[in-house]
């Protein structure tokens, strides 16, 4: 399983610093690259409006 980052994303870039993979990539809302994420939840954690969740 992986995260995703959802609509909600206000582009701060809280959780881009605090993934220790670095698979969040910058644009107009952040994206994961699923095939890296770890499912660590760090980005989760960071996030003030909830924009990654894990993926079903």
């Amino acid at each position: 399983m992986a995260y995703v980052i959802n609509d909600s994303c206000i582009a701060c870039g809280a959780c881009q610093a605090e993934c220790p993979v670095g698979c969040i990539s910058e644009g107009d809302i952040y994206s994961i690259d699923e095939s890296q994420c770890i499912d660590c939840g760090s980005c989760a954690a960071v996030c003030p409006v909830g924009a990654p969740n894990p993926e079903d």
